[in-house]
């Protein structure tokens, strides 16, 4: 019984001085690179926004193929410049650091992107959900999850209009 106890004192003094490695994070260094990247985003800063990435960094759109940085950039400039305004509602965001089980560093962040449609008016929004992977300070890996329905219906839109509207030139010079 004596080396019961003692085994069972042992057992418990190794589990409480066990140190425990924090997982879960609210505040750091990625976390804060993540936030100044969306308002670079939300600015047009493209020099900014490219700067937190890896020269290797891989960006998955709503895609198991994978984007370069450059053509991100360009997607984003595209999506962006038919936008009388756009970004994310960050009073309702979400954003946290996570070490995964491999002691890789991923920042999650959940937020709601607005949209302003310049040429129809018409606002979106659209919540997002980014997982991003740092090493050693930089992104080198980034997944963005959304439902681009509304917004590729609405793209469509504008383009079948312009179509019309030039149709209708062409059949006035006629």
């Amino acid at each position: 019984m004596k080396k019961f106890s003692l085994l069972l004192f042992a057992v418990i003094l190794f589990v409480a001085c066990e140190k425990k490695t924090q997982r879960y994070f609210a505040e750091s260094s990625e976390i804060e690179t993540l936030k100044t990247g969306i308002k670079a985003y939300e600015t047009a800063d493209w020099d900014k926004w490219k700067s937190h990435f890896a020269d290797t960094a891989k960006i998955f759109v709503n895609s198991t193929k994978p984007l370069t940085v450059e053509k991100r950039v360009e997607a984003l400039k595209a999506m962006t410049s038919a936008m009388s305004s756009y970004g994310f509602d960050h009073d309702d965001e979400y954003v946290e650091m996570v070490l995964d089980k491999e002691d890789e560093t991923w920042v999650y962040y959940w937020g709601l992107h607005k949209g302003t449609f310049a040429a129809t008016n018409k606002e979106l929004s659209i919540p997002v959900h980014l997982a991003v992977q740092f090493v050693n300070g930089e992104i080198v890996e980034e997944h963005i999850y959304f439902d681009g329905t509304a917004m590729n219906q609405e793209f469509a839109a504008i383009a079948a209009a312009k179509a019309k509207a030039e149709a209708e030139a062409e059949a006035e010079k006629e």
